[in-house]
């Protein structure tokens, strides 16, 4: 697996409720009101996040035949969805290694530190590779890592003075832990969408 696929794959697991309701969908079954229930969500916000989740082909809405009730909106895995499930599951025993809190719940966390993970050490490089957050947001992220003792920042002295970041060595082992799971995860299923 490439680098860019797996931040693909985290970032789109990136938010407060992707995760959550990829789990509970998995181990309670996709009806609505009972995932509401489980999830204490909002019905427009759990609305919002499945028809997010339904034009990204992760889940698909069943139709009224296929439902265990005509009437009640009902959802299940797809393929693709099915492997963001296992990435989400490695990221979920990941994220109670470290003992840091979920740190899925902001975006551009878990591709940053991916992106530490293989190298990527200044801020351009990271920001180029992740592709679409802003300045801002990454510095924020980044930031917040730093405080949270994820991640160092460093200053190289070279031809002038540059800021570097790296993964804290603590954590580094729980990192190659997980792009080995992600990486075979990956290797053994299609990562299109069906």
């Amino acid at each position: 697996m490439h680098v860019k696929e797996a931040i693909q794959f985290t970032h789109q697991l990136s938010g407060r409720w992707v995760m959550p309701i990829l789990l509970h969908l998995h181990s309670s079954g996709g009806r609505f009101t009972p995932l509401q229930k489980k999830l204490e969500i909002s019905p427009s916000r759990l609305s919002d996040n499945m028809t997010k989740l339904v034009s990204a082909e992760v889940v698909q809405r069943l139709t009224p035949y296929d439902r265990r009730h005509p009437l009640l909106p009902e959802y299940k895995l797809t393929p693709y969805g099915n492997s963001l499930l296992e990435i989400a599951m490695v990221i979920q025993s990941a994220e109670k290694a470290i003992n840091h809190g979920p740190l899925h719940r902001k975006n551009w966390n878990w591709p940053i530190l991916l992106a530490l993970f293989h190298q990527y050490d200044r801020f351009q490089s990271i920001l180029e590779l992740l592709g679409k957050p802003s300045p801002r947001i990454l510095s924020t992220r980044l930031k917040e890592l730093c405080e949270m003792e994820l991640v160092k920042k460093e200053i190289k002295e070279e031809p002038k003075l540059v800021y570097t970041y790296k993964i804290n060595e603590t954590y580094r082992s729980s990192m190659a832990v997980i792009w080995k799971e992600i990486s075979e995860i990956e290797g053994n299923k299609p990562n299109t969408k069906d």
